[in-house]
Order: C-alpha cells, then structure tokens, then sequence
C-alpha cells in the first residue's frame, strides 16, 4: 500500500512564493469545508423529518469513513497521473456530484454511495493540498501556514453547520449551496499561481515499525480516528432523533468547532514544555469525563448540552495533534516517511471500522450508543498511555520539536512529516 508524499530536490529549496499564491488553496478548502459542513448537518436531519430510521444514518456515516480511507489509499497514484491541481478539480467534481446524489431525494442507499464518493473526494482534496503547500512554503513559516491553514477550514466548517438553520430542510437546498460552494472553490486554485509539484513519491505504511518507535502514536490515532468520527458524525443523528430542532442541531454543530480552536493552543503550548503524555492524558481524560457528563444531560437543556460537546469535541480533536507530535518527537528523520503514513493509515482505519460498530450497537441499543463507545475509547487510551508514561521514560525537552495544531475532521499531513528542504539523513 502506498500514501502520497511529495518531495523537492534538496538542491533546489523552496523559491519565494507570495502570499497571496499561499492563501489561494488555503481559501479553497475554506470554502469547500462550507458546503461540507452544512451537507453533514443536513443528511441526519433530512432523513429524520422524513422518518427513516436513525440506523440509515449512521450507515451512511460508515459509507463515508469508507471511502475517506480509500482516498487516503488511491489519492497518490491519482496525483501522479495527473497532477496537483487537475488532480484537485477532480476530486472537487466528485463532490458535486456527491451533493447532486443527495439532492436529487432521500434516497438511503443512494445517499450511501454518494457520501461514500464524498468520502474520498474530501480526504483526497486535504492530501492534494496540503502537499502542495508543504511543497512550496519554506521550512521558516511552514508550522505558521499549516495551522492558519487548519482553523480556516475549522472556521469553514462552523460556518457550513450553522447555514443548516437558514435552510428549507424538505427541499434541495442543502445541496444546491454545498455545489455552489464546492464550485467556487475551485476558482481560486484554477486562477492561482503556485508552480505544480514535482510527481510525488509513495511512502509506504509499516504499522509495525510505527509501533516500535511510538505505541503512543499509533494509539493515538487509532483512538483519535474513531472519536471524532464518532461524536462528529453521529451527535447529529443523536440530537436529531431525540427530538431536538433543526436549529438546534445547527447551533450544537456549529459551536463543536470552537472547542478545536480554544484547547489545541493551550494544551499545544503545555506539551511542548513538558512530556507530551501527560498531556494526551490530561485530554483523553477531559474527554472522557465530557463523555459522562454527555450521558447525564442527554435530552436536557440546551445551553448545557453545548458547552459539553464544545469541551468534548475540543478535547478528543487535541489528541490527534498531541500524539502526532509526540510520534515525531521519537522518530529518527530517516524514519518519518514510513511513520507519518502509518498514522495516516491507523487514523484511517479506526475512522471506519468505529462508525461501522457504532451503527450496529445503535440499531441494538439506540442512537446514545455513540457516546458510551467514545467514553470507552477514551478511558482505554488514557489508561495506556498512563501505562506507556511508567513503562517509558519521556524524549528530553531539548530533542522534542514545535506543537502545531491540527483537527481530525482532516487526514494526517504526511508531507510535514520530513521537510523538503531537508537532506534525509543516510
């Protein structure tokens, strides 16, 4: 199996790129994440005004984890054919048709196999342009560009939750906005002028070897992989079957991301000045308790409701930063390649099989199943790496690299993993 990984000629270095060249894919995910954002609001809600069965949903959420982890696999050798940016308008068209698929009726089964395509056109779009720009930006503000680059598309996203509100939910015009917004980001990538990348390499996924150099990293991803697809793909299901309006499932959704944005710096700037797994335990711990606290105010005022998933969202979304970089803080350059797209494939993976169990434990149990599964993620990853904090001694301080934040709702950026400036050490 191989992952896309692009990489420059060390001799040649990264010539300056303006600002504006930089900010032209980095609107482009913020505009598609608009339209995506409301399309997940929207399908829960959709089917449950038309009185399907909360399982279809949830199915439906599995179709799509399916095909994000096809994407994170067949993205590569798609950019290799064709290039970064026919490559990004591609998967683009593939989303339009995704919503056009989903306007065209609720239709479950269809609506699985086109959220199955959005699926893979979404995972591959982040890994288009998220090489792209490793590829272009220099080593000096890449952490800078990579983290406005992720609150933009988070911010997108919020965005995107709360059109929901301001939306006929019996009518096509959930769909219709998110192909307006997916067609106009393509303009901004198809007027840019950032040189393409060379063709990209394939980095190779050995989760054996990821193991050997951090459990706590492949851990983490594996548990990160399956709560935020968790908690963002089924609250909405959840909330929806409990009764709660279309309004307030909008307002639930749109403030989960503000929780992403207000934990990662904090809890950013403690793991760079101490070990980083008492701080992936710190977070698995607060999402856990959220969890429990989710469990007792379930169906209960609103208000309280959205401060948890605001602590629950933010928490569980931390995790996938921190264990990323305390990954890296103990592999050696040579072994960064093959470690980043191992995480890629754990997060991946765990992103699909969780989903799949949690429809079939909500079609036994009812829709509130998602939250014990989450719970129990939670307090079994917060109790290995208590264990992995015992067993192991900490990286040293000095040897440890910079926290940059990042979100779970993307695919792991593996190109950042070893920087194109760099001579790999032989």
């Amino acid at each position: 199996m191989t992952i896309l990984q692009t990489r420059r000629d060390p001799a040649q270095g990264n010539p300056p790129t303006p600002a504006i060249a930089i900010a032209s894919i980095v609107l482009s995910m913020a505009l598609v994440a608009v339209g995506n954002g409301l399309m997940f609001a929207y399908i829960p809600v959709r089917l449950g005004a038309e009185g399907f069965d909360p399982t279809w949903a949830g199915l439906i959420v599995t179709g799509l984890s399916a095909g994000g982890l096809a994407g994170c696999i067949l993205t590569g050798p798609l950019v290799r054919r064709v290039g970064h940016a026919r490559a990004f308008m591609v998967l683009s068209a593939l989303i339009v048709l995704s919503n056009a698929a989903v306007g065209a009726g609720p239709h479950p089964l269809s609506w699985i196999a086109a959220r199955a395509l959005y699926g893979f056109a979404i995972c591959g779009l982040f890994i288009v342009a998220q090489s792209w720009l490793n590829d272009v930006i220099a080593n000096t503000i890449r952490g800078r560009v990579m983290a406005f680059f992720y609150v933009a598309y988070v911010a997108g996203l919020g965005v995107g939750y709360s059109t929901l509100a301001l939306i006929d939910i019996r009518a096509a015009d959930a769909p219709l906005v998110g192909i307006a917004f997916t067609g106009l980001s393509i303009l901004p990538v198809g007027l840019t002028r950032l040189a393409q990348p060379p063709p990209p390499q394939a980095a190779s996924v050995a989760l054996g070897r990821a193991w050997r150099i951090s459990p706590v990293g492949v851990a983490g991803m594996l548990a990160v992989g399956g709560l935020s697809m968790t908690i963002s793909g089924f609250a909405p299901i959840h909330a929806t079957a409990k009764g709660y309006s279309q309004a307030d499932v909008a307002l639930l959704l749109s403030a989960m991301p503000i929780g992403t944005l207000i934990l990662q710096i904090p809890l950013g700037w403690i793991s760079d000045r101490t070990d980083r797994r008492f701080v992936l335990v710190a977070a698995s711990a607060l999402a856990m308790a959220a969890g429990l606290f989710a469990l007792g105010f379930d169906g209960g005022a609103l208000a309280a409701l959205v401060v948890i998933y605001v602590v629950w969202a933010g928490a569980s979304e931390s995790i996938y930063s921190l264990a990323s970089a305390h990954a890296a803080d103990r592999a050696g350059k040579d072994d960064m390649v093959a470690l980043s797209s191992s995480l890629l494939f754990a997060w991946s993976l765990s992103g699909f099989v969780v989903p799949g169990i949690v429809t079939g434990l909500s079609a036994v149990y009812g829709t509130q199943a998602f939250i014990h599964v989450a719970v129990v993620i939670a307090t079994v990853f917060c109790l290995f790496v208590l264990w992995r904090v015992v067993a192991m001694s900490p990286v040293p301080a000095a040897e440890t690299g910079n926290f940059a934040p990042m979100t779970a709702q993307a695919p792991l950026p593996v190109d950042l993993a070893f920087p194109s400036e760099e001579q790999p050490r032989g």
